[in-house]
């Protein structure tokens, strides 16, 4: 039975697209939810531009995730937020397992053609994860690019 389930949500409206799911998951375990979004680390800001420039993406984040809450409040569930700065995968590993939660659940999306040498945030998180993590896909399915096919992207340059 889970408890606490992590949410990691980055901005977008793909990411977002997990929360009817994860809304009926709760409601059936009786779970609170975490909504995490992890924000890059600009380290410390070295001019009054860089201090308002990340002023405004921890309010975008803050504002972004009292949005969600709010949604997910309303159908009857305890739900907290937090905004973090780092890498992503290592950060949403890092809090399950410093927060106590048992379940992280994620929505996959592709990373298209560079995926084969970038990675997916998701798939580091499944990969590295000490809790269980339950992944929703939220786009349609599509045939996966082979390796050839990813060098002849190469070739001709990736748009």
């Amino acid at each position: 039975m889970f408890k606490k389930i992590l949410v990691p949500l980055d901005g977008s409206e793909l990411a977002a697209k997990i929360l009817p799911q994860v809304a009926d998951l709760a409601k059936c375990h009786g779970a609170e939810v975490v909504l995490l979004n992890v924000y890059p680390d600009w380290g410390e800001p070295t001019s009054e531009e860089v201090k308002k420039v990340i002023e405004i993406e921890v309010n975008k984040c803050n504002s972004a995730l009292a949005t969600a809450a709010k949604e997910l409040e309303a159908k009857g569930l305890k739900v907290t937020t937090d905004c973090v700065t780092g890498e992503a995968a290592q950060k949403i590993i890092d809090y399950a397992d410093k927060n106590g939660l048992d379940l992280i659940a994620m929505a996959t999306h592709g990373m298209g053609e560079v995926a084969w040498v970038l990675g997916s945030v998701a798939e580091k998180v499944v990969s590295h994860a000490t809790v269980p993590v339950l992944l929703f896909r939220v786009l349609g399915a599509k045939k996966p690019l082979m390796k050839t096919d990813f060098l002849e992207l190469l070739e001709r340059g990736i748009p």
